[in-house]
């Protein structure tokens, strides 16, 4: 099988590769993340990212504009639901690009992570493969969650520090605390 997968970051990607070639997959890799604020924390993951893939004989495709005007319409939009709204453009974006280059299915490092969404990024994704008439392959790679992080931890350099939006970046430092009311005109 040949399988396009969305990579989110080199850290996420290291627990899915190492279980998909063990499965006999053929991967290739592709970048596409608008929703990752601010611009620098967006260079920091494509190049930690490409420095691990090239370590590890991964072809790696990536979207190179950094689109996050269409990202934040789409989760303004979304009325509440932002995290579905970026999983659906991110993964229609590879599985349009699977389906274009010939791949056999697409699938996602966000599968990796503990801190997503999963039951509702497993749906948004079956919902593409539906409409674009292109596999998708589903892991539940939490399951090495653990392993993962031990040999990201020995193999990546750059490790973030939240999912990437601006809205998590938000979440992460205001987690538990109030912030001050000021009144008007004070």
């Amino acid at each position: 099988m040949r399988l396009l997968l969305h990579i989110c970051c080199a850290p996420c990607l290291v627990y899915p590769l190492k279980s998909l070639r063990e499965e006999g997959i053929d991967v290739d890799g592709f970048f596409y993340n608008p929703n990752v604020h601010p611009y620098t924390e967006f260079k920091k993951r494509l190049e930690a990212l490409e420095e691990y893939a090239r370590s590890q004989g991964l072809t790696l495709a990536s979207e190179v504009g950094y689109d996050i005007e269409e990202y934040f319409r789409k989760v303004v939009e979304s009325k509440g639901e932002r995290c579905a709204s970026c999983y659906e453009m991110r993964l229609r974006k590879v599985a349009q690009a699977a389906k274009d280059s010939g791949y056999d299915a697409f699938s996602t490092t966000l599968l990796y992570s503990i801190y997503q969404k999963h039951d509702l990024l497993v749906q948004v994704a079956d919902v593409i493969a539906r409409d674009l008439d292109i596999e998708f392959l589903y892991r539940d790679f939490r399951k090495g969650w653990k392993e993962g992080r031990e040999m990201s931890r020995e193999t990546v350099i750059y490790h973030q520090k939240y999912c990437g939006c601006v809205y998590s970046e938000k979440e992460r430092y205001l987690k538990g605390k109030k912030l001050p009311v000021i009144a008007p005109g004070k």
